[in-house]
C-alpha cells in the first residue's frame, strides 16, 4: 500500500484547456497523479448528470474521489435551525458522493462562537451524532466522513479536536490539513519531531489501521500571528511559509502508511501535488 496523491478542484492549468471538471480525472491520471477531490465549498450545486460522468469519468482513470462539502458548515452552532441546516448541506454533499463513487467527504468543524473550546467540543459532537444518524437514515453508511483540522485560532479543529470527534464512529477519518495546523500553532508544528508526535497522536487515539488510511490536505499556508490562516500558497511563491513537505513525506514513507494527500496549493494544486508526489517516491523506495 502507499499513498494517493492528487489536487483540490482544478489548477489553472487545466482551467486554461478545459471547461468542465468532467475532463479533470482523465487530466490528473495522465500527469501520474491517484485522486481527485471534488470542491463544493460554496454550496453543492453539481447535478446528478455531471455528477455520474465525473464519476465514471474517474473510474476509467483509474482516479478515487472525495468531495469537499460547503465551507460554511458549523458543527458547533447551537442552534437547532442551524444543525438541521448543517444535517441539510452533509446529506446534500454525500447525495453528490453517492453519484460520483466518492468514498470520503470532507467537513468543516466549526466557529467557537465565544465559547470555550470545551463547550464547543460538546456541542460539535452532538450535533456530528445527529449528522450520522441522517445518513445512516438516507442510506449514506459507507461514506466516510472526515472532519477537518482547521488553520484559524478562533475555529474548533486542532489536531485533538478533530480526533475526539472521530471517535465517535469508525466510520469517520481526520482530514488532517497540515498547512491549517502549521498557521494555527504560528509554524511550530513543522519539521521532523512535530509530524512524528502528530501521527504519533493519530495512531495512540484511533489505531493503526483508521490512522494508516487519513485524510490529507497540505499546502503552503501564509498566518498572521493574532489569527492563524491568512491565505494559501504555492510551493514556487511561499514567501517562506511552510510547512516543510519532505520530513512529512518521509515519516509517512517510513511508517508505510496509505494516506490520501490533496494538495490545496492556490492556482498549482496539480502540479505541487506531483511534486509532493515525487519526493515521496523517493523515501517510499527507501523506508
Amino acid at each position: 500500500m502507499s499513498a494517493k496523491f492528487g489536487p483540490a478542484g482544478n489548477s489553472d492549468s487545466f482551467s486554461k484547456v478545459h471547461r468542465s471538471s468532467v475532463e479533470a480525472p482523465g487530466w490528473i491520471a495522465g500527469l501520474g497523479l491517484d485522486c481527485y477531490e471534488y470542491q463544493c465549498g460554496k454550496g453543492v450545486h453539481v447535478g446528478e448528470e455531471t455528477a455520474r460522468k465525473v464519476g465514471e469519468r474517474a473510474r476509467q482513470a483509474g482516479i478515487s474521489l472525495s468531495l469537499h462539502a460547503p465551507y460554511f458548515i458549523n458543527l458547533a452552532n447551537p442552534d437547532r435551525s442551524a444543525l438541521e441546516k448543517n444535517i441539510g448541506y452533509i446529506s446534500a454533499a454525500c447525495l453528490t458522493a453517492s453519484q460520483m463513487g466518492a468514498g470520503r467527504v470532507v467537513i468543516h468543524s466549526g466557529a467557537l462562537m465565544k465559547r470555550s473550546r470545551g463547550e464547543a467540543l460538546n456541542i460539535a459532537r452532538r450535533s456530528l451524532r445527529e449528522v450520522i444518524t441522517a445518513c445512516d437514515d438516507q442510506g449514506f453508511g459507507s461514506i466516510a466522513l472526515c472532519p477537518e483540522t482547521m488553520g484559524k485560532i478562533n475555529q474548533l479543529g486542532d489536531l485533538d479536536e478533530v480526533l475526539e470527534l472521530c471517535t465517535l464512529d469508525k466510520r469517520l477519518i481526520p482530514c488532517i490539513d497540515w498547512g491549517h495546523l502549521y498557521a494555527r500553532s504560528l509554524g511550530a508544528d513543522d519539521g521532523q519531531e512535530a509530524f512524528s508526535r502528530m501521527l504519533d497522536r493519530v495512531e495512540e487515539v484511533l489505531g493503526t489501521e483508521r490512522a494508516a488510511q487519513f485524510h490529507s490536505h497540505f499546502s503552503h499556508i501564509q498566518f498572521t500571528p493574532g489569527g492563524g490562516e491568512k491565505c494559501h500558497r504555492t510551493f514556487a511563491d511561499d514567501d517562506g511559509y511552510g510547512p516543510d513537505w519532505t520530513p512529512l513525506a518521509a515519516q509517512v514513507a517510513c511508517r508505510g502508511w496509505s494516506p490520501t494527500f490533496i494538495c490545496e496549493s492556490a492556482g498549482t494544486q496539480a502540479e505541487d501535488a506531483l511534486t509532493m508526489k515525487r519526493i515521496y517516491e523517493q523515501y517510499a523506495a527507501n523506508p
